[in-house]
């Protein structure tokens, strides 16, 4: 007989950076399993020191990070800690991407411009990284540039059931901001069986998050309307795409985005804002300043968490959508 054969089990291990530790803990509580206890702190000039407190050898680790503000420190923070399973023997490295950073930027659409969304998929392979779980991209075409699996997963069961348990379905209009969120704001009609609505807009290609609404296409008199989006970030768009409706008859108006980013004036923007009532999910930390009345944030972590079961048992992560069309 050659070789030597074993009878270990299999072993999941949850890791969490320190950008939103308490999403981290909602998917260890579903999991029914503990954070892994994580030493982290910064020195003096802003250099990141980790180390994990038990051994990770043989394990399948899965290391949860939101790219949240300030987005390159956290970004960096989880490249090292990637780097530190892949020392420490594990078994497979999933990366919990709640929020993909630089997303945005996933072409070039002037010569002379990085690909940032592709060179962060690049550090997270080189760093170690043998899979990535990620929720709602600005774009399904992310999904190519990192050379492994990656499981994409979906807030629209989540956001769209609690509209629609919220709101009479016979009055509901679901509109796309623009051109780009069809194809999503489609997918939220089937689930309601609400017409659609488009907001057409043109964006200055120089001056950022400045957006000039022009026309509503689709029938908004008197209807309440759902602004379905996959991220918030200073609420210019939103905010004006909102107005346009009220202009053109809306009766209300929702707004509803899986990343609640709102960086910059995007508090005084909401709370200044005739929509009725904005809907986010927990891929992100909510600035405190941005806790409003009509600010509602919704949980992932139970569909994280069964995504993360589904990856170490092997099964299918597809299914949990399945299941739920």
């Amino acid at each position: 007989m050659t070789g030597i054969k074993t009878t270990g089990e299999k072993k999941l291990m949850l890791f969490s950076g320190r950008a939103h530790p308490e999403l981290a803990e909602e998917v260890a509580h579903e999991l029914g399993v503990s954070l892994v206890p994580t030493k982290a702190f910064d020195f003096a000039n802003g250099e990141i020191y980790v180390r994990f407190q038990e051994s990770a050898r043989g394990a399948d680790c899965f290391l949860i990070q939101s790219h949240t503000t300030p987005i390159n420190k956290w970004i960096m923070e989880q490249l090292i800690m990637v780097d530190a399973l892949k020392r420490a023997s594990a078994r497979s490295i999933t990366v919990i991407v709640p929020f993909y950073g630089y997303a945005r930027q996933d072409k070039k659409h002037r010569g002379r411009e990085p690909i940032s969304a592709r060179l962060i998929a690049d550090m997270l392979k080189t760093a170690g990284a043998d899979r990535i779980l990620t929720v709602d991209l600005h774009t399904d075409q992310i999904q190519g540039f990192f050379d492994g699996p990656v499981d994409h997963l979906f807030a629209l069961p989540v956001l769209a059931d609690y509209v629609g348990a919220k709101v009479d379905k016979s009055q509901l209009t679901v509109v796309s901001p623009d051109a780009g969120r069809v194809r999503v704001a489609d997918r939220w009609c089937d689930r309601l069986g609400a017409p659609l609505a488009i907001v057409h807009k043109r964006r200055d290609p120089d001056v950022a998050n400045q957006v000039t609404v022009h026309e509503v296409v689709g029938d908004v008199q008197g209807r309440v309307c759902v602004l379905v989006d996959d991220m918030i970030d200073t609420g210019g768009t939103i905010c004006a795409a909102a107005d346009a409706l009220f202009a053109n008859g809306a009766e209300d108006v929702i707004v509803t985005a899986t990343h609640g980013v709102l960086s910059g004036p995007a508090a005084d923007r909401l709370k200044n804002s005739k929509v009725s009532e904005f809907v986010f999910t927990n891929t992100l930390p909510t600035p405190n300043e941005v806790e409003l009345d009509k600010v509602t944030v919704l949980s992932m972590a139970p569909t994280i968490a069964r995504a993360v079961q589904e990856v170490f048992e092997d099964g299918s992560v597809t299914s949990l959508f399945e299941e739920q069309a």
